[in-house]
């Protein structure tokens, strides 16, 4: 196999693109930097197109690799014929090797190996055969063996379709037709162990729907219900006509002396032996493609999230609401600071709002607070209301903002908030981290484990290291997409950076906190253990405001600072032009892009690239992003009523529809059927996590806290 040519086909693009891709990715380049800086070399494939290269790259190898442990493994058993190999080469998927290898993996005791053992692999090649003359019980006279175990007729018979039984199942062409016949064919259904009790899970409590038809969310599901011991669950196949199928196949000869016993040897393979390996091998591959399919949404919202705009120059007041315990509130000025904290108790049962709203006018009037930024967590909406009547009193213009409060209690309690915080509780640190995910939600999420940000569904019960993996991706294609301050970037931040290890990003804050500021990039090869691939790798995404390289606050790869100086030179700009935002209009300048790249020895693309970023250098792409929806007055649920217009902001997208907050302590279910006019497959196709949109209320259940949304009101796509 071409693992080229086949990634190629999978991706759509030119093998050359791939072949230049894999030899990047194999001389330790990375994804961010690929993308961004090698676009020449791999014909602009993007982040999203290396990294399903890189993945399918890591399978088809492992696949490889695997077609020469059994290829090997047979060999030694002296059994490798020309056409097992052949179809082993040409095998496409682990699924279809592991089918081929399985007569020959070594197995544990089993019906068939006993049988074996007694002598009676003859007589079932005479069962097999179908061309004896004699009764199946004067064939197995001849393998009476009392020191064998072999007593009587009937004892040889059975285990001779024993071994008849193990051989079907071991087949690859029979177990590739079962299983397709099963998946096509098959009815997935759940019930539940104990129908008295009440649980999340009722509408699966006498479930059954083609396995074709099963959506992914509905599979995670019905697995964690299962998991928790509420719900048992089965594929049911069409079980006559699989076994008509394996008789088809075997019996070949009208042998009134093998074809019952053929029958029955087939019924007992397919019932004990093949049914509940190709079930579970179904239920792993739905369970599969149900978490690929739930890590892609996941990957798109965490996104979203991360790319969020930061709202930069204000001084926000962080707002950790509780009950028993108090509200903790954070003071952070516009650099990220704390400032001051503090604990009031306006929430159930202190009551103390009077107390409460005179430390906010201090805190408000001493530190110039211009945002509240407040968790959507415990007691959120109690604090809300105190808020809304704050606002009202003072004459300073303050908002409030409800941020996502996920993972901040994660944060607050793990090493790296003590090592920031180390004088701080976990609330203190908690109404900080609230506060800074506004100001820069990128800089202070990426301080969180990804899976614990909560914009995802059933994250806990998928494959840890996949989810991991993949959104560990979502976040480093984020980091590199802004770029970071080499000088104000935290370790956490700086992890993520191409080419920049854990250890490293320590070394760098280390060194910057022994040299002061770094004043070029060139600098960040004295730092320990950072090397020139290392320096290849990050330098591009690192900038350096007010250093003494212009070039260094710009994402101009250094490898092309003499290339983008004497482009500025032969236009007339000078390195102040830079440092004054920009070289307004160069791109315009550049009549012939073809030719220019030729005189400064570059890529067509590259230039394009550094024109863009001379003329707006470091623009932050997050720019773009909806900003969020800043509030100074509250609604209640009770206040909704079905027909209202409101506009709110869209927390999280799953598969069966998008969850908005219109400013209500619940947020509201757009079911994907109301999203848009049109027939979508999957509500990402229309929204995502942070726009704002336009809604219309359907219905209000107060008692079980349910709002249901529309989005057909005319103005429902993104703003």
């Amino acid at each position: 196999m071409n693992i080229n040519v086949v990634i190629a086909k999978e991706l759509g693009v030119r093998t050359e693109q791939v072949e230049a891709a894999v030899k990047l990715l194999d001389e330790g380049c990375t994804v961010p930097f690929i993308a961004r800086y090698r676009k020449e070399v791999t014909g602009k494939l993007d982040d999203e197109q290396l990294r399903t290269l890189s993945e399918r790259l890591e399978y088809l190898r492992n696949l490889e690799e695997k077609k020469e442990q059994v290829l090997k493994s047979i060999e030694e058993q002296g059994k490798l014929t020309e056409e097992l190999k052949a179809a082993i080469v040409a095998a496409e998927t682990m699924v279809k090797v592991e089918d081929l290898y399985r007569p020959y993996r070594p197995k544990r005791r089993t019906r068939a190996t006993d049988a074996k053992e007694k002598g009676l692999e003859p007589l079932a090649n005479i069962i097999m055969l179908q061309m004896t003359n004699k009764s199946l019980e004067e064939e197995a006279k001849a393998f009476l063996d009392e020191e064998k175990g072999v007593s009587d007729v009937a004892q040889a018979i059975q285990g001779a379709k024993d071994i008849i039984a193990e051989s079907i199942s071991d087949e690859a062409d029979y177990r590739t037709y079962l299983r397709d016949r099963m998946i096509k064919s098959g009815l997935f259904c759940s019930e539940a162990k104990n129908e008295e009790e009440q649980s999340v899970y009722e509408m699966y409590y006498h479930f059954e729907q083609p396995v074709t038809k099963m959506t992914g969310y509905r599979v995670l599901a019905i697995n964690r219900g299962e998991k928790e011991k509420l719900l048992t669950v089965k594929i049911t196949a069409p079980e006559q006509q699989m076994i008509g199928y394996l008789e088809r196949q075997i019996i070949v000869r009208e042998n009134p002396n093998t074809t019952d016993a053929l029958k029955e040897a087939i019924a007992d393979s397919y019932t004990r032996l093949i049914a509940p390996s190709l079930e579970r091998e179904v239920r792993n591959r739905m369970t599969e493609i149900a978490e690929d399919g739930a890590i892609k949404v996941f990957n798109k919202n965490l996104e979203q999230l991360l790319m969020a705009p930061p709202i930069a120059g204000k001084n926000v007041l962080g707002w950790d609401p509780a009950f028993r315990t108090g509200c903790k509130l954070a003071v952070v000025d516009s650099t990220g600071k704390v400032l001051d904290t503090v604990v009031i108790y306006p929430t159930a049962p202190q009551f103390k709002v009077n107390e409460a709203k005179a430390i906010l006018k201090q805190l408000i009037r001493k530190y110039k607070i211009d945002l509240i930024s407040v968790g959507n967590g415990t007691a959120s909406r109690e604090s809300e209301q105190v808020i809304v009547e704050l606002l009202k009193e003072i004459p300073e213009k303050v908002s409030y903002v409800i941020v996502n409060e996920a993972g901040a209690s994660v944060y607050s309690a793990s090493k790296l908030a003590t090592e920031e915080f180390p004088n701080f509780d976990v609330g203190q640190r908690s109404a900080a981290s609230i506060a800074r995910r506004l100001q820069d939600p990128l800089a202070e999420l990426v301080k969180i484990d990804p899976k614990s940000i909560g914009v995802g569904q059933y994250q806990h019960d998928m494959n840890q290291k996949k989810l991991g993996e993949n959104l560990g991706g979502v976040v480093e294609d984020c980091v590199n997409k802004v770029g970071v301050d080499l000088n104000t970037a935290s370790a956490p931040l700086l992890e993520y950076i191409s080419g920049i290890t854990k250890p490293l990003a320590k070394n760098i804050v280390a060194y910057r906190e022994e040299n002061g500021r770094f004043l070029t990039r060139k600098e960040l090869l004295k730092v320990a253990k950072l090397g020139p691939k290392a320096f290849e790798q990050c330098a591009g995404f690192l900038r350096i405001y007010d250093g003494k390289e212009p070039l260094d606050a710009t994402s101009v790869h250094p490898e092309s600072y003499e290339a983008a100086k004497t482009l500025l030179d032969s236009l007339g700009y000078t390195k102040e032009d830079l440092k004054k935002g920009g070289a307004k209009g160069i791109r315009a300048k550049v009549k012939d892009q073809k030719a220019t790249a030729q005189q400064l020895g570059i890529g067509e693309i590259t230039l394009e690239d550094i024109l863009k970023e001379l003329e707006k250098p470091s623009r932050d792409p997050r720019e773009d992003m909806p900003q969020p929806i800043l509030r100074k007055d509250v609604m209640e649920m009770k206040d909704l009523k079905p027909g209202m217009i409101l506009k709110g902001t869209v927390r999280n997208v799953i598969d069966f529809g998008a969850f908005v907050d219109i400013g209500v302590h619940q947020d509201g279910l757009v079911h994907i059927s109301e999203i848009c006019d049109k027939f979508i497959k999957h509500p990402l196709e229309v929204v995502s996590v942070g726009d704002i949109v336009e809604v219309q209320v359907l219905s209000v259940d107060l008692q079980k806290k349910r709002i249901q949304l529309t989005m057909k009101v005319g103005v429902g796509e993104k703003k």
